[in-house]
């Protein structure tokens, strides 16, 4: 797996394992294993792993037209692999380019490969029947192309399976798709973006208020601009590998680093909106046209380029705000109230309270202090000089005439 080796950089590349959000038919867990050569996305594997771990079932394998033929898609696999040192593998059926690259990969486990083993030791996590028709589609690519495709490998290789698959299809025992209940925990939603500068500064500069920071990155979004496409998820960790999944694929301006933020929002019931659906360990609101009225109680962000520094700052109250409608016909009259079309408080929704009114505690404790320190001087000031014998009247301004009508001054 050494760069060298491969054609590879031996500097740069990175392998990262990340959630795949589906709206599954079974409890099985979609994860992306993603590949990147000096900070760009070079590769990926879908694939789905059932709950106790043990088997695995391979979706897509890709490698980016920059970087093929390098040995990027086995390196790929190989960590696969070791991520699930002792799972069935199905790599279920293969395109013609696909069977080229299996024909010329060396399996590390050949033993854990279903394609290879009778039916009667796996088939309690995968159908038989569908194992059976991938390996004959598999055997038919490999026979009209000429490949050997590990043929001493695979069992029964090339015969009829379907009486043994169907002798075995029964043996399958798919579980129900398991998913959360947004009411019952905070969820957390990632945006990318890139602040103008002064912004940026200002936001990550430590020594600032981390509060008055969040603020100012909410108004620099709108309060009715909460994301629509991000997942909602249930970690803020899980958010934050959102927001640097899309950095991958993301073109930014030269020089303008990007920062990725999560808002945490108050748990929330989603029935009564169509669309919105509860996924394994998040919730999807894409399909829901209208906009969502949230609670934010906090504020987390990080450059991308620094995800081991991260800043946040928590709402108390929680700030009331929304997840953007689809478009302006689908907004909500509550919604076009509160929000302008871009999406930002109406000077109305501000309301009427006067400036610095959350800090009334604070600005009273400072006039109480003044107030005393002037009292505490007022009592051990020296006497004043007396007064001069014959005050001085001081001097009077000279009063200008002013002309009246039809005078010259």
């Amino acid at each position: 797996m050494a760069g060298g080796e491969t054609g590879l950089p031996e500097e740069g590349l990175s392998l990262w394992l990340t959630e795949w959000k589906r709206e599954a038919e079974d409890s099985w867990t979609g994860h992306h294993l993603l590949a990147s050569v000096g900070g760009a996305a070079a590769g990926q594997i879908d694939f789905l792993r059932h709950p106790d771990g043990q088997a695995v079932k391979v979706v897509v394998l890709r490698v980016h037209p920059d970087f093929q033929r390098r040995g990027l898609a086995g390196v790929m696999m190989d960590a696969l692999y070791a991520a699930c040192p002792t799972a069935w593998i199905n790599h279920g059926w293969r395109t013609v380019e696909g069977a080229y690259w299996w024909n010329g990969y060396r399996d590390p486990a050949p033993q854990r490969n279903v394609h290879n083993r009778p039916p009667a030791e796996w088939a309690v996590y995968f159908d038989a029947v569908e194992v059976a028709a991938d390996k004959a589609q598999n055997a038919h690519l490999n026979g009209a192309y000429g490949l050997d495709g590990h043929r001493q490998d695979v069992y029964r290789y090339g015969e009829r399976l379907e009486a043994e698959a169907a002798l075995h299809a029964a043996a399958f025992r798919p579980d129900p798709p398991v998913r959360i209940d947004p009411a019952a925990q905070p969820l957390h939603g990632a945006v990318r973006l890139v602040l103008p500068p002064a912004v940026h500064d200002y936001v990550h500069d430590g020594a600032q208020d981390p509060r008055a920071r969040a603020a100012a990155l909410l108004e620099h979004v709108g309060h009715g601009n909460l994301p629509r496409e991000a997942y909602w998820n249930t970690t803020r960790q899980a958010a934050f590998a959102d927001a640097h999944r899309e950095e991958l694929f993301a073109q930014s301006p030269p020089g303008a680093p990007a920062t990725h933020v999560v808002f945490t929002l108050s748990p929330l019931d989603i029935s009564a909106r169509p669309g919105a659906c509860a996924l394994a360990t998040s919730v999807d609101f894409q399909r829901h046209p209208g906009d969502v009225a949230v609670e934010v109680t906090e504020l987390s962000w990080r450059r991308a380029g620094r995800p081991y520094v991260t800043h946040a700052a928590g709402f108390a109250p929680a700030v009331a705000a929304a997840i953007a409608p689809f478009s302006a016909q689908d907004a909500s009259k509550a919604y076009r109230d509160r929000y302008d079309e871009e999406g930002f408080l109406r000077v109305s929704a501000r309301g009427n309270a006067p400036p610095f009114a959350d800090r009334a505690a604070q600005i009273q404790a400072v006039a109480d202090r003044l107030l005393r320190g002037r009292a505490s001087r007022a009592r051990t000031s020296p006497p004043r000089p007396a007064a001069p014998q014959a005050a001085v009247p001081p001097p009077q301004t000279p009063q200008r005439r002013v002309p009246g009508p039809g005078r010259r001054a």
